[in-house]
């Protein structure tokens, strides 16, 4: 399965799964149908799926066109956003799977930043290689999205199921954020070295007009705030010893950076 990252929107990304054996696509949370259109008008392949994670337009906004384009294709999304999303005709569950190409992906419910987010991970074929998560706006690099919908509480719950995937876990997250996401992490978190390393890297590659996604959900457990509630460190700054009430601190101050 070759994952292919297209620029959509302002500060989208959609993800193209291509089987370059069967010469067929999935494509994961289409925000516009153009990138897509024109991508598979180059591999000469065929879509057979649409995987969204939540029913915001920035994800589904492409759906109707890709549907008219394919009409035997089948547009998969989390049975809590069923009427939400353009398409839709299978409704998926916490613990269900979905297949492409030669991959199975676990779907994960995290509701948080809506009510009805799901996420796809697809775990290494072999040891030593790494898995694939497309977590939609839940889990960003150096961030999390905001709760429209959800609660911290809930959040919290979301990320730790994300958090306890292994560390060889790509994070295909749908923002370009990177750079904002890590400024505003070293307000709560400046004495991290990781976390200033990973800040100067990100700088460089941004300057270069770069992509910073995928991450490494590893090095995510190490910088991201959003994934560190339970750290004393961060706690003992906010003088609270409860993980969710430390979560709600830092997401409200993120909404406000």
């Amino acid at each position: 399965m070759q994952i292919i990252r297209l620029e959509a929107l302002s500060d989208n990304y959609i993800f193209l799964l291509h089987d370059e054996k069967q010469n067929i696509a999935a494509v994961v949370d289409p925000a516009e149908s153009q990138p897509v259109l024109k991508k598979l008008a180059e591999l000469k392949a065929e879509l057979v799926a649409i995987f969204n994670t939540h029913h915001h337009n920035d994800h589904v906004g492409g759906n109707k066109q890709l549907i008219e384009q394919f009409p035997q294709l089948i547009v998969y999304g989390g049975a809590e956003d069923r009427g939400r999303i353009p398409g839709q005709q299978v409704f998926l569950q916490q613990g269900d799977r979905v297949r492409f190409a030669d991959r199975i992906a676990e779907v994960i419910f995290v509701p948080g930043h809506t009510r009805a987010h799901i996420v796809y991970y697809f775990p290494p074929e072999n040891a030593g290689e790494t898995g694939d998560l497309f977590c939609g706006d839940t889990l960003f690099s150096g961030g999390c999205g905001r709760l429209f919908e959800g609660t911290p509480a809930q959040m919290v719950e979301s990320l730790s199921k994300l958090r306890s995937l292994p560390d060889n876990t790509y994070i295909w997250c749908a923002h370009e954020y990177t750079l904002k996401n890590l400024q505003f992490a070293l307000t709560v978190d400046g004495n991290n070295t990781d976390l200033q390393r990973r800040f100067n890297e990100v700088k460089a590659y941004r300057s270069r007009g770069e992509a910073t996604i995928p991450s490494l959900l590893g090095v995510e457990k190490r910088t991201n705030p959003f994934l560190r509630w339970d750290q004393p460190s961060l706690q003992l700054k906010f003088k609270i010893s409860d993980a969710v009430q430390t979560f709600g601190r830092i997401r409200e101050m993120r909404n406000n950076f």
